[in-house]
């Protein structure tokens, strides 16, 4: 994967925020705490999705990053983060686990609850973030599981360690041509992991009952611009009813509406506090994520995150500094 992101071509007093930023608005909001000083921070990040999926591979300095009991209340979307060490160590605490990992292993944890990934030594590291709901699989199995080393022990952990590490870095896989072929692959995959070292490998073998959902989100997502996404145009799309459409969503929790306006707000909330949220009117921002008028999305805006547009935009890029 190029990468997306090299603190060598940022200005020290800067690398601090712009790595914050670029996480935050590509995988997940969480707290990071740099070692070195900041002339001396080094990273490096390609940033990438296959559908659903998030891919971020790092190298960088000493690192410890937080994801806060608050972070962890306000997810809008809960995931599940599968993380591959390729070299050195590092260590995942969640649910109160700890777990050291070696290269060669991979872990999971998840955004719903507070953890803390810790790269005292540097990063040399893979982050596949998963919707939670693609996985299909018992919540139970899913906290028992998080901050559980997954490595030599396990065969098919050695498998998902070399599929994913070579994932995380394949441009090509990531090109809309091949995206949609690896998505389902990839999910199931990590369901066979989870369920092999849970001892439950018969969930596995069971239909993926998400597969038409995730389908489904996939489109919503590539829609969200679209003013005109309707559940009659998606239920179109996918050959189904409306009827249909409404009770695989509710299977997954899902309303229809509700969810495309958390989505479009996301992205909103995303672009203004990003590092070109200056660069167009709120009013264009809102436009270009599906909200034509311009009041409405104000409201809902500052009904759904506590706070305006504009005030977000200011908090986040003080004129001061513009």
């Amino acid at each position: 994967m190029s990468p997306a992101l090299d603190t060598a071509y940022i200005p020290p007093r800067d690398r601090e925020e712009v790595v914050r930023n670029a996480v935050w608005k590509s995988m997940v909001a969480i707290d990071i705490d740099h070692g070195p000083a900041a002339e001396d921070i080094n990273v490096r990040l390609g940033l990438s999705a296959v559908g659903p999926i998030k891919i971020c591979s790092a190298r960088a300095t000493a690192v410890r990053m937080r994801r806060t009991e608050r972070l962890a209340r306000e997810d809008e979307e809960p995931a599940v983060s599968l993380g591959v060490q390729m070299t050195g160590s590092s260590m995942v605490v969640q649910n109160g686990r700890e777990c050291l990992l070696g290269p060669g292993d991979c872990v999971v944890y998840e955004s719903i609850a507070p953890y803390m990934l810790l790269f005292d030594e540097g990063v040399d590291h893979r982050f596949i973030r998963f919707p939670r709901a693609v996985l299909a699989l018992p919540d139970r199995l899913l906290r028992d599981i998080t901050a559980v080393p997954l490595g030599s022990g396990n065969p098919v952990a050695r498998l998902a360690f070399t599929y994913f590490s070579q994932l995380a870095v394949s441009d090509e896989l990531h090109q809309d041509a091949h995206a949609d072929t690896v998505v389902e692959p990839s999910v199931g995959l990590l369901r066979a992991v989870l369920t092999s070292q849970y001892g439950d490998s018969g969930l596995a073998r069971g239909p993926l009952e998400a597969t038409l959902s995730l389908r489904i989100t996939q489109y919503i997502r590539s829609h969200l611009a679209d003013p005109g996404l309707s559940a009659a145009q998606i239920a179109a799309a996918h050959g189904i009813s409306v009827r249909h459409l409404y009770a695989v969503l509710s299977r997954s929790g899902i309303s229809l509406g509700d969810w495309i306006r958390t989505r479009r707000l996301t992205e909103c909330r995303r672009e203004l506090a990003g590092p070109d949220g200056r660069l167009r009117t709120i009013a264009a921002i809102g436009r270009s994520w599906g909200f034509v008028d311009a009041t409405h999305f104000s409201k809902v805006f500052k009904r759904t995150f506590g706070i305006s547009p504009r005030a977000w935009r200011d908090q986040n890029h003080p004129r001061s500094r513009t």
